[in-house]
């Protein structure tokens, strides 16, 4: 199995009748198998062929998941096009246009609530010839298409051209381009990822060997489908197994599609979940606030099964090993009695999350486990298509991100590019047919990262003597020590986030400085709780005063003496705080469209903020600068 086309022509000659998409119509979930599935991307691909697309040309394609997002993708493929998927996230301006015009789409299939957006730029996209429709347009312009018509026109045009169709898409082979991907904008102007065929059928294959999915699968794929992560473990891996896809229900906003999460995973009832930590984070609470809510008895019941799991669970690799074993009877009440009622909000099969996107800390990797309902790291970039390791319910380590897929080469380089013996921390790279071709019309990019078939990740980590890979993060936010030493500070951001509830967003910086600094988003509703109980006036400068001392509290907790103490080197703790105006978000572009911190930008926005980190005011964190920031928040 060679190419995406190959994948789905085998998967509906041997599940013709199986369901294969899942969506909200009419108030209820319905099924489309995946012969209707096949009957509809013919259609939608002869239409495309009778628009004039031709092998080769790229067409972009901005929707939410939902039946027409995969039907759209495949008759691009089947016509020999190339698939440009863009987040729906992405603002018209210069984010989607630069994309389409890098890109050079000839058409862009666009849904309802983003049609606006290319209306705004459709004049400045100089290879721009249609616009396709998913939900129709009124009053269409010469150039503009429903959906509905487009499959229209590939009824008439299979009537007479048939044996043509097949004949175009029987010509595909392995290293025709299937998507051009577009990093998510951690730079001015974002790379496209060139993935074939092959790349993507290959790590279907190569997922597929850490993780058996059966036929009667269901997933509810609520992650953005234009990501490479969405894309292949959920669309393309379920494909595989004649399994099938649930679309999350479109709300009026993106807050309501958000919301209609928990609902649609009751009707879904899937046995797996492609999550991310931020969506983890919010299953967790939602759980907690539901046990709350049922009083104290319950909640010190609750907590009391959760150190028992602990306990028996370990680090995973040892749940239930030696000594633990005495916790199997009562862990096996309390699974009976109260976690089996947790796993019926999450409809009452799910087997297990499938975690990537960001590192995930280990507090929430227990935190699953304990109620029954794994969640298992993975590790995988874009430039992989994407998934290079996981862990699985037969092979599960909490901290790491899992055993290697098989057909795949990984070494450990460092920084000359020389192999470095296991256990050592070097960068991460990979060898497989995985590898994407490079970077569309980026020959410099392609050639950085691609050398000899290798692909050089830019992450740092290690594998460890039972074979599972640890990532310590990207080498581009390393700390680096005024000694040139390094370190990875998204494990102590993580854990300020985590652990504090009165820390929302940080980020700690060090490019060799004599001490690390620190920039933080505080929590202010949290703050002003805390504040009042201890007496003081919320917006009075005394109490802002002490909200600066509660933060500080927090970090002091990670140095000696501390109550997380020994966590991580001292070192790279922040010696300075600045507690910063404003949140990173989307709209300050401080964050991408997966929500992951864009550090160079952070320190440019703030740079004025970094400055004054390296000046003798800023070691107390009581300082004029801070209180500003802080009544900021207050006054909104």
């Amino acid at each position: 199995m060679r190419t995406i086309i190959e994948l789905f022509e085998t998967s509906v000659e041997k599940y013709p009748a199986n369901i294969y998409l899942w969506e909200k119509q009419n108030g209820k979930y319905e099924g489309t198998t995946y012969q209707q599935t096949h009957d509809l991307v013919f259609r939608l691909g002869a239409g495309l062929k009778a628009l004039g697309l031709q092998k080769g040309d790229r067409v972009g394609l901005i929707a939410e998941g939902r039946n027409a997002w995969i039907i759209s993708e495949l008759g691009i493929l089947y016509c020999g096009g190339i698939n440009v998927p863009l987040s729906v996230r992405l603002e018209p301006g210069n984010e989607l246009k630069f994309r389409l015009i890098h890109s050079g789409c000839k058409m862009i299939v666009v849904s309802k609530g983003h049609a606006s957006k290319i209306e705004q730029i459709r004049n400045e996209l100089p290879d721009l010839e249609k616009v396709i429709y998913l939900d129709g347009k009124e009053n269409p312009g010469a150039n503009d298409i429903s959906y509905d018509n487009v499959l229209a026109l590939g009824d008439e045009y299979l009537k007479t051209n048939r044996a043509d169709f097949e004949a175009v898409y029987q010509t595909i082979g392995p290293e025709d381009i299937a998507n051009i991907s577009y990093t998510s904008g951690t730079t001015a102007d974002p790379k496209g990822i060139m993935i074939s065929h092959l790349n993507y059928a290959a790590n279907v294959v190569q997922a597929n060997t850490l993780l058996d999915i059966t036929p009667e699968w269901k997933t509810l794929a609520f992650l953005p489908w234009d990501h490479c992560f969405a894309h292949t473990a959920c669309l393309y891996c379920f494909m595989y197994n004649g399994a099938s896809v649930a679309s999350l229900e479109v709300g009026k906003t993106p807050m309501e599609t958000l919301k209609n999460i928990p609902k649609n995973i009751k009707e879904v009832q899937p046995n797996i979940l492609m999550s991310v930590p931020a969506v983890a984070k919010n299953f967790r609470k939602g759980i907690e606030a539901g046990i709350k809510q049922k009083g104290p008895v319950a909640e010190k019941l609750f907590n009391h099964a959760l150190k028992i799991a602990y306990k028996y669970n370990g680090n995973g690799w040892d749940r239930g090993k030696g000594s633990r074993a005495i916790y199997k009877p009562l862990l096996n009440l309390y699974d009976k009695i109260l976690f089996s009622k947790i796993r019926e909000g999450f409809g009452g099969k799910l087997d297990l999350f499938i975690g990537g996107g960001a590192l995930l800390d280990i507090e929430l990797q227990r935190f699953f486990y304990a109620i029954g309902m794994p969640m298992c790291q993975g590790y995988g970039l874009s430039e992989a298509s994407p998934v290079i390791s996981s862990n699985a319910l037969h092979a599960l380590k909490f901290g790491t991100s899992g055993r290697l897929v098989k057909y795949l080469d990984l070494k450990i380089c460092d920084t000359d590019g020389n192999e470095l013996p296991m256990g050592e921390k070097g960068e991460i790279v990979v060898k497989g047919d995985n590898v994407m071709k490079g970077y569309w019309n980026n020959p410099k990019a392609s050639e950085e990262t691609v050398r000899d078939g290798w692909l050089y990740t830019g992450d740092m980590g290690y594998m460890d003597s039972d074979g599972f890979l640890y990532v310590l993060g990207r080498f581009k936010s390393l700390l680096i020590g005024s000694d040139g030493e390094k370190f990875s500070p998204e494990g102590i951001e993580e854990a300020l986030i985590d652990q504090s509830p009165f820390i929302d967003q940080c980020m700690l910086y060090n490019n060799q400085n004599a001490y690390t600094s620190g920039m933080i988003v505080p929590n202010m509703p949290a703050l002003n709780r805390e504040i009042e109980k201890r007496g003081f006036k919320p917006a009075t400068d005394d109490a802002m005063k002490e909200a600066l001392k509660i933060i500080q509290h927090e970090v002091d907790a990670y140095k000696t003496g501390g109550k997380f103490e020994n966590s991580f080197p001292e070192r790279w703790l922040p010696a300075t705080i600045a507690i910063l105006p404003e949140a990173f978000s989307e709209q300050n572009q401080l964050l991408n469209s997966m929500t992951k911190m864009v550090r160079g930008k952070i320190i440019e926005y703030f740079k004025d903020e970094l400055e004054f980190l390296y000046t003798p005011e800023s070691k107390n964190i009581i300082n004029q600068r801070n209180l500003d920031a802080l009544k900021k928040w207050v006054n909104g």
